[in-house]
């Protein structure tokens, strides 16, 4: 091989493994609760699912601590879907760039441990790990 197809290698390695870090490595995963506030469907070109709770406590200047997502599977959509406005227990996993067709946000929301109800009543039960 020839000097210069090293460098052309060499150049795409490097791309390659920019791109893997910045929207495929999963730099956190975790779990939030709060209280679901939205959830919708949106999008110009890619429809994709999109979220936001509201988590419990305030910040001194009393602005509200939200948590926004996207959902990429059909299935913890749907349940979000269905339990606006109740409080919810979501993992998620936090990448360092969005993708279009993954949804908006950096933040992806895998699944959902718990849901309760308006008077504290569990409607799904949490998951073991």
């Amino acid at each position: 091989m020839k000097p210069k197809h090293y460098i052309i290698l060499s150049l795409l390695l490097i791309v390659v493994g920019f791109f893997y870090f910045r929207y495929f490595w999963v730099f956190a995963d975790g779990t939030k609760a709060g209280i679901l506030n939205t959830f919708q469907k949106k999008g110009y070109l890619f429809k994709t699912y999109e979220g936001k709770i509201i988590q419990s406590g305030f910040k001194v200047n009393v602005q509200s601590n939200e948590f926004e997502f996207s959902v990429v599977s059909e299935s913890v959509a749907k349940t979000l879907m269905e339990n606006a406005g109740k409080d919810v227990e979501l993992h998620y996993k936090s990448y360092f760039g969005a993708l279009p067709w993954r949804g908006m946000q950096k933040f992806v929301v895998d699944s959902v441990y718990e849901v309760r109800g308006s008077n504290g009543e569990t409607i799904i039960s949490p998951k073991n790990k």
